[in-house]
């Protein structure tokens, strides 16, 4: 074997431990239960509209390229209203760890469809690459029960592609203002047009500040273009910079009430959720609250 193939060897041999680098699999079943109780949120109140689409002329759809390769049906009521109960109820199942690869299967395939109905009427968010992926990989791993400190190298994975998407569409959007726009962006009146639509009171208060709005949008790709460096960082400086990532979101909903609901979820991926057990915590506190049987009175 020659110097530089012993290089690539040990390079890809690197890149696969990190890919698989193993997690509790208490981690991804918490992160499990996260994704699919969240699916119950968006089918109610997020997505709730995309139900509104079984009922337009069928010349409006305009089907995703994805959706003309498979290719996909389309939308009926039938379809659409079977699609929403089906996740609905597998979604609730799902949560709870039953049949992790079966289930979680389906509701891919599922919501994969719900996606392409609700993005093939003019509009596509970016904001729900790491929750597809998510569902794509969680069948993977298994069966995993919340709080087993077991470390898992495809729980390691699932979660590693998560991450990895969510980074993406954050590096993605910088490259894609980029390549549409040019540095011109960073100088455009995008935020300014924003806040003008759908701005809060707090955004128009802050949109008075002198070229504070121009700053913010080279802050904007600046922090797109760096979220990859995340994944250089030790582990408690990751947790911080997923906390400036969360924070970064919240300036955003409370200037121009964009939440990135579904982004936000797939971003717990990076988090330690296997520490978070509220069940386990509530029966200890009830334990430890219940009243002790009274002694025996000796005579």
């Amino acid at each position: 074997m020659t110097a530089a193939a012993g290089s690539a060897a040990r390079a890809a041999g690197a890149v696969g431990r990190w890919l698989t680098a193993p997690v509790p699999l208490g981690r991804v079943a918490a992160f499990r239960t996260v994704v699919y109780l969240y699916l119950v949120v968006d089918l109610l109140l997020v997505t709730s509209s995309v139900r509104a689409h079984a009922n337009v002329p069928g010349d409006l759809y305009q089907p995703l390229m994805v959706a003309r390769l498979l290719p996909l049906p389309e939308p009926t009521p039938l379809l659409v209203n079977a699609i929403f109960w089906a996740l609905i109820g597998l979604s609730l199942a799902a949560a709870t760890g039953r049949a992790p690869r079966l289930l979680g299967v389906t509701i891919f395939l599922l919501y994969f469809q719900w996606m392409i109905i609700a993005m093939s009427y003019g509009k596509v968010d970016h904001d729900r690459v790491g929750l597809l992926v998510a569902l794509a990989v969680l069948p993977t791993v298994g069966r995993a029960r919340h709080g087993d400190p077991t470390r898992s190298e495809p729980a390691g994975w699932a979660l590693r592609m998560t991450q990895i998407a969510v980074i993406a569409t954050y590096f993605l959007a910088a490259w894609a203002k980029l390549r549409l726009e040019g540095p011109d962006w960073m100088t455009s009146s995008v935020l300014a047009w924003a806040i003008l639509r759908r701005g809060t009171e707090f955004a128009h208060l802050i949109a008075q500040v002198p070229y504070l709005l121009v700053v913010s949008q080279f802050g904007i790709v600046a922090f797109e273009l760096l979220s990859p460096a995340v994944f250089m960082l030790r582990e408690r400086w990751r947790l911080r910079c997923v906390g400036f990532f969360y924070l970064f979101h919240l300036s955003v909903f409370a200037t121009i009430t964009i939440s990135f609901a579904p982004h936000l979820v797939a971003m717990t991926s990076f988090l330690p959720l296997e520490k978070v057990r509220p069940i386990e915590r509530w029966r200890r506190s009830r334990a430890a609250n219940k009243p002790q049987p009274a002694e025996a009175v000796t005579m």
